[in-house]
């Protein structure tokens, strides 16, 4: 009787762990489909005034909303952060933006190329007065590339650190804690290209939730084989 009852209750167990398992896959799932259909709504929404510093930026309200800023370039302080995009290996462009709100705001211009990384080959494209920027908000990237920590004081960047950069670069004032990706409106020689933001999210969670319920399945199969077996054994006696 102890065999039988231990069998069971291990069966069971299984049985009911896999299924809670499968169960929060399946939350999982709807919450992302869900984060997905918001983030779509931002990116294709009309742009809404950037928010200033000392307003609160979370993941979950403000990733990817479609903003607009206007301001004056500080191209003197600008960061390169090794990127690769679908136009090659390169560099994002990150220009703090004196806004005309009295607040600075990082903006990733957009990419250039290996060749075209110093200033002085895209001149064209240091533009001066005030501008008007359309773009992503994004938030800070302050833990370096893969197996590659940022590092200040060489100037090299692997992520988009907000605070890293504006503390490297000297930026006065108050500054936004996130960035902007600026949209494909074309810079003057067309260097940097902005409008490259790729949005993309992991959504396996179906897959996770129909292995686990498969597990779940699979133990309540085991749980009947067993009790057949017992029940054999126990009549061959």
């Amino acid at each position: 009787m102890t065999v039988l009852i231990l069998g069971a209750v291990m069966f069971a167990v299984l049985f009911a762990g896999f299924s809670a398992l499968g169960v929060w896959q399946v939350q999982r799932l709807l919450w992302k489909q869900d984060l997905i259909r918001q983030v779509d709504t931002r990116i294709h929404a009309a742009p809404v005034a950037a928010p200033p510093p000392d307003q609160l930026v979370t993941r979950q309200a403000d990733q990817y909303r479609r903003v607009v800023v206007s301001g004056r370039f500080d191209h003197a302080r600008e960061a390169r952060v090794k990127a690769v995009t679908d136009l090659g290996p390169g560099y994002w462009v990150l220009t703090p933006l004196m806004t005309d709100r009295d607040f600075t705001v990082l903006i990733n211009r957009g990419f250039v190329p290996s060749e075209r990384q110093q200033p002085a080959d895209r001149a064209a494209g240091q533009v001066e007065g005030v501008v008007r920027i359309v773009g992503l908000l994004r938030l800070t990237e302050p833990d370096g590339g893969f197996l590659r920590a940022n590092d200040p004081a060489g100037d090299r960047w692997f992520s988009r650190d907000v605070a890293g950069i504006v503390q490297a670069k000297g930026v006065q004032g108050p500054v936004a804690s996130y960035f902007i990706d600026a949209d494909a409106t074309s810079n003057p020689g067309g260097w940097p290209r902005g409008g490259l933001t790729v949005v993309r999210f992991a959504n396996s969670h179906l897959i996770y939730a129909l292995t686990w319920f498969g597990l779940a399945l699979m133990s309540a199969a085991g749980l009947v084989l067993f009790l057949r077996e017992e029940k054999k054994r126990r009549v061959g006696r």
